[in-house]
């Protein structure tokens, strides 16, 4: 599609907004003029489709234009749809304007000017929340096809590494991971299993994870000797700090008491 086949409805859509429209002027593609108590220049950059090419040329006339707008065919799925190309513009200050060539009319995408995205506070939190909890820095950025190392996964990780020499209670592993009730009785990774109430043990797959992940969780605490299971290493480490089970019990309620079992 040539891009003099977007004109005319470009210039009769800036003509109902009050300008005097004229096409390739000083290299532009449309500049319009309005006559408001201060005069407005708006500079008009058409493409057959929506490209860096197209934001670099308006990004150049943003020096001289008071407002500048990006046209563009209007189609079902192309990227005049893409919300996040409206973002982009509003952020930049861009207006974008999809042309029905069938209907010769125009569709305003984003408006031109000054744009502040609205505050999303949740995403914020999740991503302080999982920055700060993460151990270490385990997942490379721009990592595909292969499961990102996240907070939650290194907690599982750490209460498998203790149940690695059998069976423990969700109380035994809160000293590395404090919602290990919750890991344990959701088992999202298939780790886990139950050996009796309130009881868990590592099942096959917990021990493949903890081979290919051998760095990539916090370990159990040192100092307890040789020979101890994972349940009485943490516990000798509890009885060091002042607690054990009994008054882990009393502050955090074990979530396999209070749940029911999967």
């Amino acid at each position: 599609m040539a891009e003099t086949a977007l004109y005319p409805a470009v210039k009769r859509f800036l003509e109902a907004a009050g300008f005097r429209v004229k096409g390739e002027v000083c290299g532009c593609d449309v500049v319009a003029v309005r006559d408001d108590e201060k005069l407005r220049l708006s500079v008009v950059e058409m493409k057959s489709g929506f490209s860096l090419e197209l934001l670099l040329q308006a990004v150049d006339r943003m020096r001289a234009a008071d407002e500048v707008w990006l046209a563009i065919p209007l189609t079902r799925r192309g990227r005049d749809r893409d919300r996040r190309v409206h973002r982009l513009c509003r952020l930049i200050g861009f207006g974008l304007m999809a042309v029905d060539m069938a209907h010769e009319r125009v569709e305003v995408l984003a408006e031109p000017g000054p744009y502040r995205p609205r505050a999303d506070a949740r995403r914020r939190r999740r991503l302080l929340t999982e920055h700060a909890g993460r151990l270490g820095d385990p997942s490379p950025g721009g990592s595909t096809r292969q499961p990102v190392m996240t907070a939650y996964r290194q907690r599982a990780l750490a209460c498998a590494a203790l149940l690695r020499d059998g069976p423990g209670r969700p109380c035994d592993l809160r000293v590395v991971a404090p919602d290990s009730g919750a890991i344990l009785l959701r088992n999202v990774y298939g780790w886990f299993e139950r050996a009796e109430r309130g009881v868990y043990r590592l099942t096959g797959s917990g021990r493949e994870a903890l081979e290919r992940w051998p760095s990539n969780y916090l370990g159990p605490p040192e100092g307890p000797p040789r020979g101890q299971s994972s349940r009485e290493k943490v516990e000798a480490q509890q009885e060091q700090s002042g607690g054990g089970c009994e008054a882990g019990n009393q502050s955090h309620p074990d979530p396999a008491r209070t749940q029911p079992a999967m």
